[in-house]
């Protein structure tokens, strides 16, 4: 089984890019690649999922939601760095979260590594 890292850097209401990103990593976990989700920098703001949409106020719907769905494709836990764990968005999360030293040790794990 090919072994997948996807990692996110950008924030929860910043594109249509972050909604393909997370649309293509649940399909990877769906059709048979066992994949590992990090997130990075802005895209800490996905594990805030008490936000409502507004679209007067945000251009794209919450791409947080998407994130809540994680479970039902086996990509929990969500994989944070050490670096962040005093972050607001994840002491506050709900999400399982484990937190990993990125380098390149643990990127040699991975088959392929996927940067958004």
């Amino acid at each position: 089984m090919k072994t997948v890292l996807v990692i996110l850097s950008q924030a929860n209401l910043s594109s249509q890019q972050v909604h393909e990103s997370l649309s293509a990593t649940m399909v990877l976990a769906t059709f048979g690649c066992e994949v590992k989700v990090l997130l990075q920098d802005a895209a800490l703001s996905l594990l805030k999922s008490d936000l409502a949409f507004d679209q007067l106020k945000h251009a794209f719907k919450l791409a947080s939601n998407m994130v809540e769905s994680f479970e039902f494709y086996d990509l929990s836990p969500i994989l944070v760095e050490h670096q962040h764990q005093h972050s607001a968005y994840v002491s506050q999360s709900q999400h399982e979260i484990e937190f990993i030293e990125l380098n390149a040790d643990f990127i040699q794990r991975f088959d392929h590594v996927l940067y958004w």
